[in-house]
């Protein structure tokens, strides 16, 4: 009797892992738009500190991200048993965020003109150039400040996660939301710390001395990296961007059944012809849910705008 417990519980441990695997791939996939965004905005946001201060600052922001999973991790788990309804429409708030978020992105052209970018990043010059300005303490500045965008991000992982998850038991849910707060958070600050200290990497293969194919091979392959970082970046920020719309209109189609019948619809209409049927019937639902997404946060930023001129106004009187 007691062999077959043991059989039973080792069967238990197996069957729940293999759930945790399969549940946390697909967790993973659909983070990824808010993993591509985190790590342009925390690259972003630790630049500009001094090339030895790099390292350390990534650390302090990684510590305070751990902190703030500390607390998200355990609240969403809260919610899944206390109020499970509020699920679906916290990951809708999700969804719509990173939608609203895309599209601001999009935006920024048009809402910033040329002089009032210009006039920050004089802005910025004038004071990195003040002899009386205290570096410790903008550091410290910049570090609380990648803190606060990381418990935003942190959120939206941790409900897309709990929201992929809501049907499975309890147990799953715990190692699933856990496992992928721990994996997204080494993941991003390991990816950050790389990203800004590739440039190091390459001035210190690009200034390699000596004769040889391998040295000369080196001193190419700083030059590359060199030349990639700065194009990495950009190309972080543009995938991140896409691919918020991607999961938040996908999170948001799947939430709004009536939309996701007319994709579905469409799609199937699609799928007929006979040129690029097989291509619409693969990548549709997604391109489709991601016009969507573009549609929203077109929406959700023309309403809070229109809400901040309100109260604006207001302010004035």
């Amino acid at each position: 009797m007691a062999g077959s417990s043991l059989l039973v519980l080792i069967d238990d441990i197996a069957t729940i892992l293999d759930d945790v695997s399969v549940l946390s791939k697909v967790a993973a996939k659909k983070t990824a738009g808010v993993l591509g965004d985190d790590l342009a905005v925390n690259a972003e946001q630790v630049s500009g500190v001094k090339a030895d201060r790099e390292l350390p600052v990534v650390w302090a922001v990684a510590k305070g991200s751990f902190r703030n999973k500390c607390i998200l991790v355990p609240a969403a788990l809260l919610i899944s048993v206390v109020a499970p309804w509020l699920i679906t429409p916290l990951l809708m708030l999700g969804g719509l965020f990173l939608c609203y978020e895309g599209f601001e992105k999009l935006a920024h052209p048009l809402l910033h003109s040329k002089a009032e970018d210009d006039a920050h990043q004089k802005a910025l010059l004038d004071r990195a150039a003040d002899p009386a300005r205290d570096p410790l303490q903008e550091e410290k500045t910049k570090i609380n400040g990648a803190i606060r965008t990381d418990f935003i991000l942190s959120a939206e992982i941790i409900v897309i996660t709990l929201g992929t998850v809501a049907d499975a038991v309890f147990s799953t849910q715990v190692l699933v939301v856990t496992t992928i707060a721990l994996v997204m958070t080494v993941g991003v600050y390991g990816l950050v710390a790389g990203i800004i200290k590739m440039d190091d990497a390459g001035l210190y293969l690009s200034q390699r001395e000596g004769e040889g194919v391998v040295t000369g091979l080196l001193r190419w392959l700083g030059r590359f990296l060199l030349g990639f970082a700065p194009w990495l970046m950009k190309a972080l920020g543009i995938v991140g961007t896409l691919a918020m719309f991607m999961v938040g209109g996908g999170i948001l189609v799947h939430g709004l059944h009536p939309v996701e019948v007319v994709i579905e619809h469409v799609v199937a209409a699609g799928s007929g012809i006979a040129a690029i049927g097989p291509a619409i019937h693969f990548a549709g639902p997604t391109l489709l849910a991601a016009l969507f997404g573009v549609v929203a946060g077109a929406l959700t930023l023309a309403v809070v705008a229109a809400v901040q001129r309100v109260r604006g106004k207001g302010a004035a009187h």
